[in-house]
């Protein structure tokens, strides 16, 4: 739980390549080293699941991660519910005694309920949408506290082809190896190129080396993609939020760095940039811009010690309650953490049950 994630590899493992490999999983989504205490927390965060009956293992689901959603509309649709999408809230709506009673939207209508639940951020759903002066000062300053400091640069491309990698070529053109079923780790061979990669990240500087993770489920799931068609998707980081060097986020900027992701793929997969049919780059500000995560951090706050358990969202009050009466918080930023599992919104729903 606490010790770096460097210290529980070397003491199973021998393989530096292994060990390298399964040390991004201590890394991922966090600004942190595998070196630090603590990541070793994030390493068994991302194998404490299971999927299927199968301890550690992860899915793909069908019709990519809309499929999930689609499902959870499905069944609230079923139960009764009413799903209202595209509909921006403007703020969170407060009674006589400071206790949510709904919501404003940005159109001006308004929803009124018995209990609000969010799966916005802390920083989005108390600093943005409760009305200012409603929280309590210590716990109003412990949420501006939060870390949300992130390396993610999330890369998705369209594809005419399958990849064909020199270490285990393909038997065909259009044969799907097992290893286009799993998560491809580049550019960690070593775990010093997770930590050269993180310093260099931390003075604002794009890593010589970006640890990079791909799929591609199409080679599981035809939906995809046209016949014949793929997907890849690309996880890298340690990419900072602001540019040392000044530089915005621009389309100059993200083109130069998909290019340079794709480059590392070529010499792997030899032909790889020719394949691509059309991309999308995803760094922090656009991760934060599109889909309101908070300095573009996908677990809602960082993994570390002292914003997990009773500390999540914050220490002066854990888990799903907050100290505004039939205010819930249901997403990552609540105990127990990031991921898709579900955990915190379960917790949530427990406890607007209970009323």
């Amino acid at each position: 739980m606490t010790a770096p994630a460097t210290k529980i590899l070397d003491r199973w493992l021998e393989s530096e390549p292994l060990k390298a490999t399964l040390a991004t999983d201590s890394v991922i989504g966090s600004m942190m080293s595998p070196n630090a205490p603590g990541s070793g927390y994030v390493l068994l965060h991302h194998v404490m699941a299971e999927v299927a009956g199968i301890k550690g293992s992860w899915g793909y689901p069908e019709g990519g991660m809309g499929g999930v959603t689609q499902a959870m509309a499905r069944a609230a649709t079923k139960a009764g519910a009413h799903l209202f999408t595209n509909k921006p809230v403007k703020s969170i709506l407060l009674g006589d005694k400071k206790e949510a009673v709904g919501v404003e939207l940005e159109d001006g209508n308004r929803v009124y309920a018995n209990t609000v639940l969010s799966n916005a951020t802390a920083h989005v759903t108390f600093l943005k949408l409760v009305p200012e002066g409603s929280l309590p000062p210590e716990f109003e300053a412990s949420v501006r506290g939060i870390d949300y400091s992130s390396p993610v640069c999330k890369i998705n491309v369209a594809l005419k082809s399958l990849p064909n990698f020199k270490a285990d070529p393909s038997s065909t053109s259009e044969a799907v190896m097992p290893h286009h079923r799993c998560t491809i780790h580049l550019n960690c061979e070593r775990t010093e190129l997770l930590e050269e990669a993180y310093t260099q990240a931390r003075l604002g500087q794009i890593p010589d080396f970006p640890m990079i993770e791909m799929t591609m489920p199409s080679s599981c799931d035809p939906t995809l993609a046209p016949p014949g068609c793929h997907v890849a998707l690309f996880f890298t980081q340690y990419i900072p939020y602001t540019r040392g060097d000044g530089r915005p986020w621009d389309e100059q900027t993200k083109v130069e760095y998909a290019k340079k992701i794709f480059s590392v793929v070529d010499e792997y997969a030899p032909g790889f940039s020719n394949s691509i049919v059309g991309y999308e780059v995803l760094p922090p500000p656009d991760l934060e811009k599109i889909f309101g995560l908070t300095g573009g951090n996908i677990f809602h706050g960082a993994m570390s010690l002292d914003q997990l358990f009773v500390s999540r969202p914050s220490p002066l009050q854990a888990g799903p309650t907050t100290p505004i009466p039939g205010l819930l918080l249901c997403g990552s930023g609540a105990h127990p953490g990031g991921g898709v599992m579900g955990a915190a919104g379960r917790l949530a729903s427990l406890t607007a049950l209970r009323g």
